[in-house]
């Protein structure tokens, strides 16, 4: 049984928006709902009256309304929502116009600006202004090769407000993986600035704007935003325009064209480590509805909070955060990294901006344990009220690292999800306990299940996570797929009408969810499923490995687990310690957990947006190719891997 590590006080639960909503839907459907276990239930049998009343519970701007909710709640992919509706997803993040501060920016060391809700929708009205002149409209699209600051926020609700679909990566993207997403999506502007900070150091944008832009042809104005330096010299770029020229100051009004709730908003792209990025379009009626549930609901989000997130343009985080708008609340962005110039960075800015939801990844909190800082010992976080982590999952050991060393009553949501639904399949209650190791619950509405290998539905085993029901959130179509062959191969291959997403999992019979890792990188020694992580949270007990990467090789007409260690500074991989690594995994899962092989790398590898590739390195021992290198943040560490003699010995 996992350790409850924290539990909401009743007048806690009481305040919650989910207790005001749980209690709303028992009045309006005649219920007598009083945990989230029941509500829950109730949301997957009624999925349709869900999505309804949360429409009206929100109070969703449109200009009208729909015929019905769903078309057929069996079919997936393909089924419509909400047909006949008219709105406009720019429109609902600026329904606050007033002097509340929406956005607060930190590069690195330092505030760079504080803007009101008043000044936000002023700026979006002056970009769309000259963006309308250019007569973008409904179906263009517009990008951003910028870093999480204010002005990408402007130009995806200028953009989005007159109906061009948005999209992004962040600006430490090398030239093809540039290309090899907006190559595909034919943009006609972008937005980019002059560079970004990283540990202090400038970097350069505009000499791989200069190149992406010569071989995308779509391109018809560059927008360059000021940022590492006053005036950055933009003549080597074709059709670039400071950003403060670009802007129409006089404009003070802006347009929200309406249009149906499936209209193509973002487009999000897969990690590309398998092939070109998968383009995927998602809807802006989808996406408005699924954040709002998420942040209002599973997050108790509220308008006088301040809610931060580490993230990059480059991940859906950023999305997500950025639909916090619509709630009213205070946005913090940060852009650089996180431990320069020190791992207090973050703390002092929770400190100072009394941020009351801090969002961060799994790697990022086992990155703080290894750094020795104890933000409570240091730091008044007295305003703190949650913290999210996601990305990958989270250790039981970071899950006590939050509670003792962060903050002892606070919720910890762990959530997980995709880019692929742009939100969560697991993630928090604010009703609920928090235990060691485990997501709080399912999400409303999300018909979550763990499948055995015949397509049953278990409750605390090992299986494949799946959606057994349609969400507004899922993608529309991917580009460049007219006959959905790229979109049903995605999800709906392997069980007809249900979306696989390539995860393992273990729902409890509490309710919650355990993320065992990627499915398509599973270890199946002996014919035994086990998920990578439960690898992990061994390894990372151990104080001398800094990072790891654990992946199946072909052995004799079987598999074998194999770990690649990387160890802390000044670190051996002796006999002893790797006795120590064995025993760890041995005593705490069982003996198929244990490597036949533990190796040292010098560097584990990564995606852009910080996830492992257990996949890239499994391909590589076996001799295969990686394709599309470009999207790995450290691909040279790969050639490492493809020349380990061990890997032939028994």
């Amino acid at each position: 049984m996992p350790k409850q590590l924290w539990a909401p006080t009743d007048q806690r639960i009481q305040s919650t928006n989910m207790y005001a909503f749980m209690h709303w839907i028992n009045k309006r459907f005649n219920q007598d709902f009083k945990d989230y276990s029941r509500l829950y239930q109730w949301s997957i049998d009624h999925i349709p009256d869900f999505w309804a009343a949360w429409w009206d519970y929100v109070d969703l701007q449109n200009s009208q309304s729909y015929t019905q909710v769903i078309d057929d709640l069996s079919k997936m992919p393909g089924a419509k929502w909400f047909e006949g509706a008219r709105l406009n997803f720019a429109e609902h993040l600026l329904r606050y116009r007033d002097d509340q501060t929406a956005l607060i920016f930190y590069g690195e060391e330092q505030v760079r600006r504080k803007i009101s809700y008043a000044e936000l929708y002023t700026e979006v009205a002056q970009v769309q202004a000259a963006l309308k002149a250019m007569d973008i409209e409904p179906g263009d699209r517009v990008v951003g090769f910028m870093p999480n600051m204010p002005q990408t926020i402007v130009a995806m609700l200028a953009a989005t407000g007159l109906g061009a679909t948005w999209s992004s990566c962040s600006p430490d993207f090398g030239i093809k993986g540039v290309l090899d997403r907006f190559g595909q999506i034919k943009p006609k502007v972008l937005f980019t600035a002059d560079g970004y900070f990283f540990k202090g150091k400038r970097l350069d944008s505009l000499e791989r704007i200069a190149q992406v832009t010569t071989r995308i042809p779509s391109i018809q104005k560059v927008v360059v935003v000021p940022y590492t330096q006053d005036q950055p010299h933009i003549s080597s770029i074709a059709n670039a325009v400071h950003y403060g020229k670009f802007k129409i100051e006089t404009a003070t009004e802006a347009e929200f064209v309406q249009l149906g709730f499936d209209h193509p908003l973002y487009i999000m792209y897969s990690s590309g480590t398998t092939g070109l990025p998968k383009c995927m379009v998602q809807s802006a009626g989808g996406i408005l509805l699924h954040h709002l549930k998420e942040l209002i609901l599973h997050t108790d989000l509220k308008r006088e909070d301040t809610i931060f997130y580490f993230t990059t343009c480059g991940w859906m985080m950023w999305n997500w955060l950025v639909s916090s708008l619509a709630v009213g609340a205070t946005l913090v962005l940060f852009d650089g990294n996180p431990f320069h110039p020190s791992p207090k960075t973050l703390w002092k800015m929770a400190e100072d901006e009394k941020i009351t939801v801090f969002g961060t990844s799994a790697g990022y909190i086992e990155a703080l344990q290894a750094s020795d800082l104890k933000p409570a010992d240091e730091f008044d976080l007295c305003a703190l009220r949650a913290v999210l982590s996601t990305g990958s999952p989270l250790s039981e050991e970071g899950f006590e690292f939050v509670y003792r060393h962060i903050k002892s009553d606070v919720q910890l949501a762990s959530i997980a999800g995709g880019t692929d639904l742009n939100g969560c399949f697991a993630l928090g209650n604010p009703m609920g306990p928090v235990y060691a190791g485990e997501l709080q619950c399912r999400a409303l509405a999300m018909k979550v299940e763990a499948f055995d290998e015949n397509a049953k539905s278990i409750i605390g085993q090992l299986g494949e996570l799946v959606c057994c029901a349609p969400f507004p959130s899922m993608p529309i179509y991917f580009w460049n797929d007219k006959d959905g062959k790229k979109y049903h191969r995605a999800y709906f291959d392997v069980y007809p009408n249900v979306w696989r997403h390539g995860d393992f999992i273990a729902v409890t019979e509490r309710g919650g969810v355990v993320m065992y890792g990627r499915s398509d990188a599973t270890l199946n020694p002996g014919g035994v499923r086990i998920g990578t992580s439960e690898i992990y949270r061994q390894v990372d007990t151990v104080e001398e490995v800094e990072d790891s990467v654990v992946v199946g090789q072909n052995w004799k007409n079987d598999t074998r687990v194999i770990l690649f260690v990387k160890l802390a500074q000044d670190q051996e991989l002796t006999e002893t310690l790797i006795k120590d690594i064995k025993n760890a995994i041995r005593s705490n899962t069982s003996p198929r957990h244990v490597p036949a092989k533990i190796i040292r790398v010098p560097d584990i590898p990564y995606t852009l947006n910080m996830k492992k590739v257990e996949l890239a390195v499994r391909k590589i021992i076996h001799g295969q190719q990686v394709e599309n290198k470009e999207a790995l943040r450290n691909p040279e560490c790969l050639d490492y891997f493809a020349h380990i003699k061990e890997l032939e010995e028994e």
